[in-house]
């Protein structure tokens, strides 16, 4: 009897605690009146009325949630979805690209729960916590809030991709470092600085390990395209390229140093006793779920290694060129030169400016069953179905010139070489284009006039790349506007006098980000591709063989209609996607 009152009083102590949920999502489901999800995504525009009997009628077949297999098979979109779920189960929708989380509110769910049921605490007040959700019918996801130890949850909707966004955001990888530096303080005595990593290095949950995994997890999370280590006189500075700007993440002891670039090169597979002496290294490791690639590099300077990390996410799609930012007319062009059954199309521009995004976007559309694609890449940044892909490895002796004549024997039609880094890589593209190939490549030049000239100083003889080649793009990446925290502006006077001098008509207003969570406080989210886009007609190549200049070759193409990237990125500054000091930053001419 007694056990039994006991349990009557747990069970009521518990009921007791568990929050009450606003609006009550088991019920909400259920109101009477409530149209079903396909109609609402009818009303919305975001199926055709005519294919919902079919969906449906799939959906009874594979006993799939309507939901999940629109999304499966791209129907509707994330955001379409949330709003018809939100309409039809009477839970508000929540903007967080406007939300800014607070600290007491994170500290009520763990990380681990947060990306598991895709759920994220926004504020916390009067025992009342607002709560953004994904999917309000997940049971585990309704228990899970009602085991919050507050008296009322707010429940919010937001797209998946909003919600595990915000959560890389709120949940700092970083937090708590400092615990782990205090631990390799505590764990080192001083020793010569070769016998350290012997220290720090022994186990699984050594503090070093815990610094660059998290360091790696970060810097996926904040969508760094690199991390640099860099040893100073008196600390270790770590930095993240985030859409192609480096910003300082946090600094180390410089006794840690040594320690984490051992690390590192262990993971790499390099040699950690060498230090003088320049290294490139690869590893594979998973991130939140993500496979992830990491290239690196190491370098001695005056106070010692510096690494830098180059992260490559396997996970990640292919691009249209559209969706690249490149002009539908410019498309066209672009289709005319790719088109051809030969020929050399080189892709120019700096290291980071998007080149071999583009060329595999260009594959993923001229790729057809019927043809042989062969691509040879240092390291390969794409897994592409259906092409066959070799990786460069100097200790094996494969490099681009050896692997490219290698191609030639297995019987290609479209080759697509990462980068014509020398003469002889550049000798056989060139060859290869004449012999009857679709070539494609990327090589470093400021624009496309440039490009060309680049070949002739490789040793390539004019005549030769007027014939082989059939068009050069030049490209860069320019931050976009962050679109939660735009705001107008007046540009300084130098970026003004810029935006006239290069033919910006008259604007009213200019816009800007202000700085939000959403963007870092950078004012800038995500980047988009600026084109510059030459076809190789009969006056570039009489210009070319009779011994044009840069200059010539550039009025020639002016003449024929060319582009350039200074234009197209004053369209974007007019378009309110870009700023003009991003443009000043990025391609700025003289």
């Amino acid at each position: 009897m007694l056990r039994k009152r006991r349990d009557r009083s747990a069970e009521e102590t518990a009921s007791g605690k568990a929050a009450v949920l606003d609006p009550p999502i088991n019920l909400a489901q259920r109101e009477s009146g409530t149209p079903p999800l396909g109609e609402l995504l009818v009303s919305a525009g975001a199926i055709e009325a005519d294919d919902l009997a079919g969906l449906l009628s799939r959906q009874t077949d594979t006993g799939r949630r309507f939901g999940d297999l629109l999304l499966e098979h791209g129907i509707v979109s994330d955001e379409q979805l949330t709003k018809a779920l939100s309409r039809q189960l009477r839970v508000p929708e929540i903007d967080l690209r406007l939300e800014d989380p607070m600290p007491a509110a994170l500290a009520l769910v763990s990380e681990s729960v947060a990306r598991s049921l895709d759920i994220v605490p926004i504020d916390l007040h009067e025992r009342a916590l607002t709560v953004a959700v994904a999917d309000p019918l997940d049971k585990r996801v309704v228990s899970a809030l009602r085991a919050l130890p507050v008296e009322r949850v707010v429940v919010r909707m937001a797209s998946t991709s909003d919600i595990r966004n915000t959560i890389n955001l709120s949940y700092k990888a970083l937090t708590g470092i400092g615990e782990f530096v205090e631990g390799f303080a505590a764990a080192s005595q001083p020793l010569v600085e070769a016998a350290a990593p012997a220290v720090t290095l022994g186990g699984s949950n050594a503090p070093v390990v815990e610094v660059v995994n998290r360091l790696v997890a970060q810097a996926l999370r904040d969508r760094a395209s690199d991390i640099h280590l860099e040893p100073g006189p008196d600390d270790l500075r770590v930095r993240y390229r985030i859409d192609g700007a480096l910003h300082d993440v946090l600094r180390l002891p410089i006794t840690m140093g040594p320690a984490i670039i051992s690390r590192i090169k262990i993971m790499a597979d390099m040699n950690i006793v060498e230090k003088r002496r320049p290294q490139d290294g690869q590893f594979q490791t998973v991130v939140d779920k993500r496979e992830l690639d990491v290239r690196v590099a190491t370098t001695a300077t005056i106070f010692g290694e510096k690494a830098v990390l180059r992260l490559l996410d396997k996970g990640r799609s292919l691009f249209d060129l559209v969706d690249l930012g490149m002009p539908a007319d410019l498309k066209m062009q672009y289709d005319r030169i790719v088109r051809s059954p030969f020929g050399m199309v080189v892709v120019s521009g700096p290291t980071g400016s998007g080149k071999t995004t583009t060329l595999y976007a260009t594959l993923a559309q001229i790729s057809q069953p019927e043809l042989n694609v062969t691509t040879i890449e240092d390291p390969v940044e794409y897994v592409f179905p259906g092409i066959n892909q070799i990786e460069i490895n100097a200790q094996a002796g494969v490099t681009f010139a050896g692997g490219l004549r290698s191609i030639l024997r297995q019987d290609p039609d479209i080759i697509l070489v990462g980068e014509v880094r020398d003469a002889e890589t550049a000798r056989i593209a060139v060859q290869s284009a004449l012999t009857g190939h679709l070539v494609l490549s990327s090589l470093h030049a400021t624009d496309a006039p440039a490009a060309l000239f680049r070949l002739l100083d490789m040793g390539i003889e004019r005549f030769l790349v007027a014939s082989a080649l059939t068009g050069v793009v030049a490209q860069r990446l320019l931050r976009k506007i962050c679109t939660s925290c735009i705001e107008p502006y007046e540009p300084a006077p130098q970026e003004l006098a810029y935006y006239v001098e290069s033919g910006g008509p008259e604007k009213e207003k200019f816009f800007r980000g202000a700085g939000c969570a959403y963007c870092s406080n950078t004012g800038y989210r995500d980047r988009i591709g600026v084109y510059e886009i030459m076809p190789i007609n009969d006056d570039l190549r009489y210009a070319l063989v009779n011994s044009a200049t840069p200059q010539d070759l550039r009025d020639v193409a002016l003449q024929s209609g060319l582009r350039t990237l200074r234009d197209e990125a004053i369209r974007l500054v007019v378009n309110d996607i870009t700023t003009p000091a991003e443009v000043m930053r990025t391609i700025y001419t003289l």
